[in-house]
């Protein structure tokens, strides 16, 4: 399991990105912190599973995902 910062478009909805925090923790992940503000999105502990259906829908003309950067800490 990596870390992750995983960051959406101005359009995600609050609603949107939960979906997202919730598919992190049934797929056995952990959760971070929630930002708001200058960006919106949320850091997590990902499973590689989880990972790659993030990757999947990023690459999706119109997700709502910005974008999946990993860090070395959460």
């Amino acid at each position: 399991m990596s870390n992750f910062i995983v960051t959406f478009k101005d359009s995600a909805s609050k609603d949107e990105i939960q979906k997202f925090k919730d598919e992190v923790t049934s797929g056995g992940g952990e959760l971070g912190r929630t930002f708001g503000g200058l960006i919106n999105g949320f850091s997590a502990k990902i499973q590689p599973e989880t990972l790659q259906l993030f990757q999947q829908q990023a690459s999706i003309s119109d997700s709502v995902i910005d974008n999946i950067g990993s860090y070395l800490h959460l």
